[in-house]
């Protein structure tokens, strides 16, 4: 009976288990979401206007747009229009090219390098001519004022035409029908990087830059990018992209922005005189489909009055940092100093080494501070040596103690003659050598002086 309660306590602890589960999903999700690096965690997120409760404002992790049928050929035979208009294209604003042929494909192409710090680039589109459409190749241009984004021009259907729509200058990129571009220009928002600090900070990842011309970089992958098949180059219509603006692009659009600058319509106009950028002529294959040096900015473009405003308040903000970072180290400089200053005072701790730091004292202030006392320690130098002149002499004895042998040698030998004649009898004595010739008249002449001497006695 006493297992019953345990027995009905499992199916709730079998929920309890379920529950703990899916809530470790739900946050493994959560930490998947943060990781992610598109959306809002972009910092080139703030290319785009921001709008109060716009849940679509942020970049989809893959933004994919719709597309109907594909294009048809590139060498001149274009999709026809479609019954269905696109009525959304243009928002207001006046298309400056018409046409009864939708573009042909975006080519692919490479990005020539950045020629330095705070030069946007402005991917290439088709323009249009009587004698048909016409490749204005990309080009690096210098921004006209700091903040400056660029949002291209597009082709959108409308009243069953194409309308190409002119791209502009302005604090946010606003719509341009959700054509990929490339390098950074994805179709929604602006990839390729971002102004921040006075500069521009240029996206590696979609971006042709060196390092060592330009300063501000950073690396961060994109959805998708330019070089990668044929692209379609159309909003709306039969095999267009079905693509309306979000709020964001239509805050920027009614946000101010200006024109292309001169050298933008000196690049377009150049490419419609060249007859090698006809896609009639190339068969969609232009002969330059970017320029390598880059476009000059006008100088009579003003930003914004809330960029200008936007400008001068992080201009502050970055004065005031400069500021503050002195001060900072200075502080921490006194906090280092602070730490290190109870580090001097260990050697006075231990009172065995005092009595020593007294007595070497002094002897060092025994040296001879003037020429007087140099010439008394000199003296005294000269001085020192002479007690220790017999200990030298001592230790020159040795020396003398090996001569003093060889003057007793012939004492020796004298002493070594007389023990032979001592042990050895006269008859065996041997004959004398001639030195004992030469000694026997000595003693000879030696002996009658001890004779006269006992008669005196």
């Amino acid at each position: 009976m006493s297992y019953l309660p345990r027995l009905g306590q499992l199916p709730l602890l079998a929920l309890a288990m379920l529950l703990s589960v899916a809530g470790c999903k739900s946050n493994e999700d959560q930490v998947a979401a943060s990781a992610n690096p598109s959306g809002a965690s972009d910092p080139a997120s703030a290319n785009l206007a921001p709008v109060a409760s716009d849940s679509g404002n942020a970049t989809p992790a893959a933004y994919r747009p719709q597309q109907s049928s594909p294009a048809s050929n590139p060498g001149g035979n274009y999709a026809q229009p479609s019954d269905r208009p696109y009525e959304d294209s243009g928002y207001g604003e006046q298309p400056v090219y018409t046409s009864d042929q939708s573009p042909p494909p975006l080519p692919n192409y490479d990005q020539p390098q950045a020629p330095g710090d705070d030069y946007l680039w402005t991917p290439g589109y088709w323009a249009y001519a009587p004698e048909g459409y016409y490749w204005v190749p990309g080009a690096w241009t210098e921004a006209p004022y700091e903040g400056a984004l660029w949002t291209p021009g597009y082709w959108g259907y409308r009243q069953h035409h194409y309308q190409f729509y002119r791209g502009y200058w302005g604090q946010y990129v606003g719509f341009y029908g959700g054509v990929d571009y490339g390098f950074g220009y994805v179709g929604y928002g602006y990839q390729g990087g971002y102004w921040g600090g006075g500069h521009f900070n240029y996206n590696r990842s979609v971006n042709n830059v060196d390092v060592r011309v330009v300063n501000n970089v950073y690396n961060r992958s994109v959805s998708s990018g330019g070089g990668a098949g044929a692209r379609v180059s159309f909003n709306g219509g039969s095999g267009g992209i079905q693509v309306q603006a979000r709020p964001a692009e239509l805050a920027a659009l009614r946000a101010p922005h200006t024109a292309p600058m001169g050298a933008q319509l000196q690049n377009e106009r150049a490419a419609g005189a060249n007859r090698a950028q006809f896609a009639s002529v190339t068969q969609g294959h232009p002969g330059s489909l970017a320029v390598s040096q880059p476009l000059t900015a006008d100088r009579n473009v003003r930003a914004p009055a809330a960029l200008q405003a936007h400008n001068r308040e992080a201009a502050q903000i970055e004065q005031r940092q400069a500021i503050q970072q002195p001060q900072q180290r200075q502080a921490t400089a006194q906090q280092e100093q602070r730490q290190a200053a109870p580090q001097p005072q260990q050697p006075q701790r231990p009172a065995i080494q005092q009595p020593q730091q007294r007595q070497a004292v002094p002897q060092q202030e025994q040296r001879p501070a003037t020429p007087q006392q140099h010439q008394a320690v000199q003296e005294q130098r000269r001085a020192a040596p002479q007690p220790q002149q017999p200990q030298r002499q001592a230790v020159q004895e040795p020396p003398q103690r090996r001569v003093a042998p060889q003057e007793s040698q012939p004492q020796r030998q004298a002493q070594q003659q007389q023990q032979q004649r001592q042990a050895v009898p006269p008859q065996q004595q041997r004959p004398a050598t001639p030195q004992q010739h030469q000694a026997a008249p000595e003693q000879r002449q030696a002996a009658p002086q001890h004779a006269e001497e006992h008669p005196k006695k």
